[in-house]
């Protein structure tokens, strides 16, 4: 899927959380106490959603631009 970064931002949470389930490249996971991050690459931006094992829920959506897909 192709998607922009400003595109994607915009969309609500919960279609945020979606679309990256369903459309997003695993790149890293890793645990830390009881929350779990997984880091999701898409073509121009990725997305690190934050699990919360404990209540095993959502507690945080971080969307990174990446700069070095504009590099020349």
């Amino acid at each position: 899927m192709n998607i922009s970064y400003y595109d994607f931002k915009n969309l609500e949470n919960q279609d945020q959380c979606s679309l990256v389930l369903h459309n997003g490249k695993i790149v890293n996971e890793r645990t830390m106490n009881d929350l779990k991050y997984t880091l999701y690459e898409f073509s121009t931006f990725t997305v690190e959603l934050m699990h919360n094992l404990s209540n095993e829920k959502l507690a945080v959506i971080n969307v990174f631009q990446n700069r070095a897909a504009y590099a020349v």
